[in-house]
């Protein structure tokens, strides 16, 4: 099977800054890849190259197989690209937008409207598709965006953090429509400083760093390299917490952390369900009241901080870089 994505040894410099660094990165088709990493990791220089918007100086880099440096016009027809903010007429309608788009595209005027009907459709947007889009919230324009990016039906989707700036509930609307837009068969690069997000729409994430790949697997996969599980426990009050902290310690599970502020002991943990019981038990022993006291995996957040030796830097309202 052909990958969607195969990029073999790809640098980009600008100027004396080397952005990609002999990145080698391969997606198969079907899937939602995200792309993390910290500022300044390559990640849009990446998408960028994706999307024939800047060329590689060396290296190869093919999209369903055809070469993005030698075809970059081909590459156009079986993309498409969203990015941070909703890049949609105002003074139009929904329909409007996205059979214009659709035009661009050289979609002849009966296929353009086929096209728009389809995507609104697929996007749930069908009953405000014939609203001006000034009218829109946030996350119906966003959503709308990223319409306009399917009425040309690319075969890859490239999402460069897409739900930047967006409320909760808009959010989790347009991570739905992403995921039905997967389940119809397009696949998805997602590039976003949200590690949660990540965690909920990607079969596979890749961190990149100074240019590089330096992890790709499933959430479960990456969550697996930080090591074991972590019991964590917060106590009423901070006087609690060199108690509970020396209780923890002399049972030998692992490292104990405190974080006097948040109220919170956590100890990293091999066999979970055997080391809380016995940390419920030493709590008990101890006869110190806590709030709560639960064992969980590693988050991704935790995955990126000790990969990368950064956490994932603040989402705010910034251009692409």
């Amino acid at each position: 099977m052909t990958p969607i994505i195969e990029a073999r040894g790809l640098i980009k410099r600008f100027g004396r800054v080397e952005a990609l660094n002999g990145l080698d990165l391969v997606a198969e088709p079907g899937q939602v890849v995200a792309l993390l990493g910290p500022n300044g990791a390559g990640k849009t220089t990446f998408v960028r190259s994706l999307a024939t918007l800047v060329s590689p100086d060396a290296g190869t880099l093919r999209v369903a197989g055809i070469d993005a440096v030698r075809e970059p016009d081909r590459i156009r027809r079986v993309i498409g690209l969203a990015g941070q903010y909703a890049a949609v007429e105002g003074a139009m309608t929904g329909r409007e937008n996205l059979e214009m788009v659709a035009r661009l595209f050289g979609l002849d005027r009966r296929r353009a409207k086929e096209s728009a009907a389809s995507v609104l459709e697929r996007l749930a947007l069908t009953d405000v598709g014939d609203r001006l889009v000034r009218t829109y919230s946030g996350g119906t324009r966003r959503r709308l965006d990223l319409g306009a990016s399917l009425v040309g039906a690319p075969r890859l989707l490239l999402l460069d953090e897409p739900t930047t700036g967006l409320d909760p509930r808009s959010r989790v609307e347009l991570w739905d429509a992403i995921r039905t837009l997967v389940s119809g068969g397009t696949d998805v690069l997602l590039t976003t400083q949200y590690l949660d997000e990540a965690d909920r729409l990607a079969d596979r994430i890749v961190i990149i760093d100074h240019g590089r790949v330096i992890a790709n697997g499933t959430p479960g996969e990456l969550k697996s390299q930080v090591g074991r599980d972590l019991v964590e426990i917060h106590v009423r009050d901070q006087a609690a917490i060199d108690p509970v902290r020396r209780s923890l310690d002399l049972l030998g599970h692992g490292t104990v952390h405190t974080d006097p502020a948040a109220l919170l002991v956590t100890v990293d943990v091999d066999n979970g369900p055997e080391r809380l019981m016995q940390s419920v038990q030493a709590l008990v022993d101890l006869g110190v009241d806590v709030d709560d006291i639960a064992l969980r995996r590693p988050t991704l957040d935790e995955v990126f901080l000790n990969l990368t030796g950064a956490a994932a830097e603040p989402v705010i309202e910034r251009s692409a870089r």
